[in-house]
């Protein structure tokens, strides 16, 4: 079976069978791709099989990544994917043994998430409401972007996704599908409800029968009907959070962190907010753990006179 062949069946696997997202599974055949680039020009010929490699080539493979200036992150992607294509290729036996494993990843520094106070997203929460009150399309979406984002710790992706048919308003809580195609049940504040409400005879202005079937269904519409962007969507959030010092440095995701990181400083449950984020490890969600101890420590040396 030819390379191609073999990437084809994988990238099949995880689309078909483990039903990763799109975006996902082009990630995989981008660094698979590079990965065969590189052993093109590395074993010298394009006849080169993937039983030819092994940990040498997978530690040159790093190198040449490096030299390229690609961070320790990325490198560290990229050997993952390549250790789930060569662990596909062993579990259906098409290779006798999974050089990967003899392969370490380049050691990475976990970097605390970006958050905002709860000052600041008090800010951006009330200059959204400030553009919903003239009761625009636009000034009534926005609004509930923001809420949703924050107030139930929601992926781009996810607020991307989501129907009509996928929130309760009575109920207060929507299903949304995270990564991996797994669906949860997340809370709503009150406040998104509210929001979604002002926002639905605005967004029924709009509604297109011709828009396709998928597009009407969606929460979030653009100007011609159709299904919000995911880029429209960091653009709405991007302006709204210059209204905060620093937020030209925070993304759509600083929201997810700032959910994480205020309810932890309340004194929420790990295991509880690990459901609400939809991570499948908890070590995941530790690390908002850490954030809030960084806090802590630097509330500790400006206030202690001895610290």
């Amino acid at each position: 079976m030819s390379s191609d062949e073999a990437v084809g069946d994988f990238l099949r696997q995880i689309q078909d069978g483990r039903q990763l997202s799109p975006h996902t599974v082009a990630a995989y055949r981008r660094d698979l791709r590079d990965f065969a680039a590189f052993l093109t020009e590395y074993l010298g010929t394009p006849d080169w099989r993937w039983d030819a490699v092994d940990r040498l080539t997978l530690r040159s493979f790093m190198g040449a990544c490096q030299r390229r200036g690609l961070s320790r992150r990325t490198v560290a992607r990229k050997l993952s994917a390549i250790r789930t294509f060569y662990r596909f290729l062993h579990l259906e036996e098409r290779l006798e043994s999974n050089p990967t494993r003899a392969v370490r990843a380049p050691r990475i520094e976990r970097r605390l998430p970006a958050h905002l106070s709860r000052v600041d997203v008090e800010a951006i929460l009330l200059g959204a409401e400030a553009r919903a009150a003239e009761n625009t399309w636009k000034g009534t979406r926005d609004l509930v972007i923001i809420e949703v984002l924050y107030g139930s710790g929601l992926r781009l992706s996810e607020l991307h996704g989501l129907d009509l048919p996928d929130l309760d308003l009575v109920g207060e809580q929507a299903k949304v599908l995270g990564k991996g195609r797994k669906e949860r049940i997340v809370p709503l504040t009150k406040a998104a409800v509210l929001a979604v409400r002002r926002y639905l005879p605005r967004r029924a202005e709009l509604s297109d029968d011709a828009a396709p079937a998928k597009d009407r269904a969606a929460l979030l519409f653009n100007r011609r009907g159709r299904r919000l962007s995911r880029r429209s969507i960091q653009k709405v959030v991007t302006e709204l959070l210059k209204a905060v010092d620093g937020g030209d440095a925070a993304s759509v995701h600083s929201l997810r962190h700032s959910f994480a990181t205020h309810l932890l400083d309340e004194g929420a449950d790990l295991m509880a907010v690990k459901e609400l984020l939809g991570h499948a490890s908890l070590s995941s969600t530790q690390i908002y753990t850490h954030t809030s101890r960084e806090r802590l420590k630097k509330v500790y040396r400006d206030a202690h006179p001895r610290a």
